[in-house]
């Protein structure tokens, strides 16, 4: 009896269908987002901050339709949730997990969100205020990581672990997001460049 093999179905790299499924607010569905690009709400304790910038391409043209996961500790270095061993405060008011889309017109991404504090490394080593990022757009077939730090914590990002594991210290700035200040709001600029010579730095995890 012949042996039915089942057929292969067409190969996809991630693309605009995430936003379907993932943000519906950026199409215009009335859906409620699971997880939004507001973290912060006026409960949340510590320096409320405006995260923004653009997910940018090899042709330097900003992408609108990239999908960008955020995750990070709060305020006092701790994240909610189960894997983390710090025995840090859990601020009930912060989950530290948001998405966002790009906008289909500009291209800009933002979050709001609160600054975090240092997380203790895996070495015992005190890690620099950080976010932790997650890319997906039209030609990647799996997401890319990154990680954001911040312009004012220069003295904590020289001493960073995960950013010494970074051979050329030139590239250490692809990851640095630039501090200003808009309408009495703290903004910090983060452009994620998919290639080229200032191609940001992705991880392996």
């Amino acid at each position: 009896m012949p042996v039915k093999y089942l057929v292969e179905t067409a190969s996809q790299t991630a693309g605009p269908f995430l936003h379907i499924g993932m943000v519906p607010s950026a199409i215009g569905l009335k859906t409620p987002d699971l997880a939004g690009s507001v973290l912060a709400t006026p409960e949340t304790k510590g320096q409320h901050i405006r995260v923004e910038g653009y997910v940018i391409d090899g042709a330097g043209t900003p992408v609108k339709d990239a999908l960008i996961e955020l995750w990070q500790a709060n305020a006092d270095g701790g994240y909610n949730h189960p894997a983390d061993t710090q025995k840090k405060a859990i601020d009930p008011a912060f989950s530290g997990f948001g998405r966002a889309a790009t906008d289909f017109k500009t291209g800009l991404y933002w979050f709001q969100t609160v600054k975090p504090g240092r997380v203790m490394g895996r070495d015992g080593r005190l890690m620099a205020p950080h976010l932790n990022l997650a890319v997906c757009a039209r030609g990647i077939n799996i997401h890319l990581n990154t990680r954001m730090y911040f312009s004012d914590e220069a003295a904590a990002n020289a001493e960073d672990p995960v950013m010494a594991l970074i051979e050329q210290p030139a590239r250490r700035d692809t990851l640095i997001a630039r501090r200003s200040e808009k309408k009495k709001t703290v903004v910090y600029r983060f452009d994620i460049v998919l290639q080229g010579a200032n191609e940001t730095v992705f991880f392996d995890i």
